[in-house]
C-alpha cells in the first residue's frame, strides 16, 4: 500500500513538471470575425492571373529553386532528430560478444593449489537497457522534437510562398520591360519616319532649321531612353532564371518564355469578415508558434532534470572457458538491474539550464507577438496597394485615350497650320510617357496581387 502511495506521488509530480501550452492572447481586429465561415481549399493562388506561362515557370521554380531544396532538405533533418530522440524512449537492445586468455601470476601466492595458470573465457550476452520515464523528461524532449518538425515544415512552406510570389512580380515586372522596350522602339520609328519628312520639307524651305534639329533632338532623347530599358530587361530575366533555379547555362544563354503581353488587371475580390484562422495559418505565424510550443517543452524538460532517473538494465547469456560449452545450460548467466540516481549538487548547472529555457520561452513568446502584429500591418498593407494599385491603373488608361485624341487633333491642326510643330511634339511626348506609365501601374497592380495572397498566406 505505501508502494502504491509513493509511486502516485511520483506520477503527480511528474505531471507538475509540464506546463500545459496556451496560445497567447491577441486582441484581434474587428473585421477579422470568429464566427465568418472557413473558405475552402481552392487553386494555388497564382491560377487568378490566368497565365499558363507563369503556371510552368512557377511549377519549375518549385521543382528547383535552391531555397525550396535546402528548406526540404531542413525538414528532412528535422524528422530524423526527432526519429532521434523518440528512439530514446524505447527499449534499447545491443547484443555483445568476446573471447579472451588469460595467465594469472604463481609468485603472489594468491592462486588457488591446482587451479590452472591460464585461462580462456567467452562470453556472449543479449543487453537490455530501458529508462522509465516518470517524470517526463524524455516525452517533454519528444514534443519539443515534433514541434520543431512542424516549425521547420512551416518554413518550408513560407519559403514557397515567397517563392511563388516573387516568380510572379519578376514574370510580369519582366513582361512590363517587354512592352516598355517595344512601345519605345515603335516612338522611335515614328520619330525618325517624321524626320525624314521633315528633314524633306527643309530641303524645300517649308521650315526652319531650328524646326528641324528641334525634332533630331526629340528623336535622339527617346532614342536614348531604349539602351538602359534593354539593360533592365536582361538583369530581370536573368534573375528569373537563377530564381527558377535554372543551370548556369541557361541562366547565361537561354530566353524565357512569357505571354503575350496583356492590358488587363487582375480583379481580387477579398470578402468581409474573413476568419482570424486564415491569417493565423500564415506559414510564418505557425512556424513562430510552433517554436513557442518547442521551447514550452523545453522548459518541461529543465524542471524534469531535478527529479530522478530510473533506469532498467539486464543481460543474458553464456559464458565458458571452451567455445563448445557457450551455449550449453551451465554456461547460462543473466542480469538485472534496477538503477536511480538523483541530482543532489549540480553547482547551480540545473538551475542555470531552467532560468535559460524560461528566458527562451520568453523570447518566443514576444516573437510571435511580433510575428502577428507584422502580418497584420502587411495585409493591410497589401490591401491598400493592391486597391490603389487598380485605380492608378484605370486612370492611367484614360490619359491614355485622352491624350491619344489630342495627338489626333494636334496633327491636324499641324496640317492645316493652326499649331506648331513643337506642339505635336509635345503632345507625342505626353502620350508615349502616358503609356509607359499605364504599363507600369499594370506591372505594379499584378505585383500588389501577389503580395496580397502572400499576406493572406496564399
Amino acid at each position: 500500500m505505501r508502494s502504491a502511495a509513493a509511486l502516485l506521488l511520483l506520477l503527480v509530480a511528474g505531471c507538475a513538471v509540464r506546463p500545459d501550452y496556451q496560445r497567447p492572447e491577441l486582441e484581434l481586429p474587428q473585421a477579422w470575425k470568429e464566427s465568418a465561415p472557413r473558405p475552402e481549399p481552392a487553386d494555388p493562388w497564382w491560377r487568378v492571373y490566368g497565365d499558363p506561362v507563369l503556371d510552368r515557370l512557377i511549377e519549375e521554380a518549385l521543382a528547383g529553386n535552391t531555397d525550396v531544396l535546402m528548406a526540404a532538405a531542413r525538414v528532412d533533418e528535422a524528422r530524423a532528430l526527432l526519429g532521434e530522440v523518440d528512439a530514446a524512449r524505447n527499449p534499447q537492445v545491443s547484443a555483445n560478444a568476446s573471447a579472451g586468455r588469460s595467465q594469472f601470476s604463481t609468485a603472489t601466492g594468491l592462486l588457488p593449489p591446482g587451479a590452472p595458470r591460464e585461462l580462456s573465457e567467452y562470453r556472449a550476452t543479449l543487453g537490455v537497457s530501458y529508462e522509465i520515464d516518470i517524470f517526463g523528461r524524455l516525452r517533454a524532449a519528444s514534443d519539443a522534437a515534433r514541434a520543431e518538425l512542424a516549425a521547420s515544415e512551416a518554413v518550408r512552406e513560407a519559403v514557397r510562398l515567397a517563392l511563388t510570389a516573387r516568380v510572379a512580380a519578376s514574370y510580369y515586372g519582366l513582361i512590363a520591360l517587354d512592352a516598355q522596350v517595344d512601345l519605345t522602339r515603335r516612338a522611335i520609328a515614328i520619330r525618325e519616319e517624321a524626320l525624314g519628312l521633315q528633314r524633306r520639307r527643309r530641303e524645300a524651305g517649308i521650315i526652319s532649321d531650328y524646326d528641324l534639329r528641334q525634332l533630331e533632338a526629340d528623336t535622339a532623347t527617346l532614342r536614348a531612353q531604349l539602351p538602359p530599358l534593354e539593360r533592365d530587361r536582361e538583369i530581370e530575366e536573368a534573375a528569373l532564371s537563377a530564381l527558377l533555379g535554372r543551370s548556369p547555362r541557361a541562366v547565361f544563354d537561354d530566353a524565357l518564355a512569357r505571354a503575350a503581353p496583356a492590358g488587363e488587371t487582375v480583379a481580387v475580390a477579398v470578402p468581409d469578415g474573413l476568419p482570424s484562422e486564415l491569417l493565423l495559418r500564415r506559414p510564418d505565424l505557425l512556424e513562430a508558434e510552433q517554436r513557442l510550443v518547442a521551447s514550452n517543452a523545453r522548459v518541461a524538460e529543465a524542471r524534469a532534470a531535478y527529479f530522478p532517473s530510473i533506469r532498467l538494465t539486464g543481460f543474458l547469456g553464456g559464458a565458458s572457458a571452451e567455445l563448445g560449452d557457450l551455449f550449453t545450460g551451465p554456461a547460462g548467466i543473466w542480469n538485472v538491474t534496477a538503477a536511480l540516481a538523483q541530482p543532489v549538487y549540480a553547482g547551480g548547472r540545473l538551475d542555470a539550464q531552467r532560468d535559460a529555457a524560461l528566458a527562451r520561452e520568453r523570447a518566443l513568446h514576444a516573437q510571435y507577438q511580433g510575428a502577428v502584429r507584422n502580418a497584420f500591418r502587411e495585409v493591410r498593407q497589401a490591401l491598400a496597394a493592391q486597391a490603389r494599385a487598380r485605380e492608378s491603373f484605370d486612370a492611367q488608361s484614360a490619359r491614355v485615350n485622352a491624350l491619344r485624341d489630342t495627338l489626333r487633333l494636334a496633327r491636324l491642326r499641324y496640317a492645316s497650320g493652326l499649331a506648331s510643330q513643337l506642339e505635336v511634339l509635345d503632345t507625342e511626348r505626353n502620350l508615349v510617357d502616358a503609356h509607359a506609365a499605364r504599363i507600369e501601374a499594370l506591372r505594379q497592380q499584378r505585383a500588389a496581387v501577389a503580395d496580397l495572397y502572400r499576406a493572406l498566406g496564399g
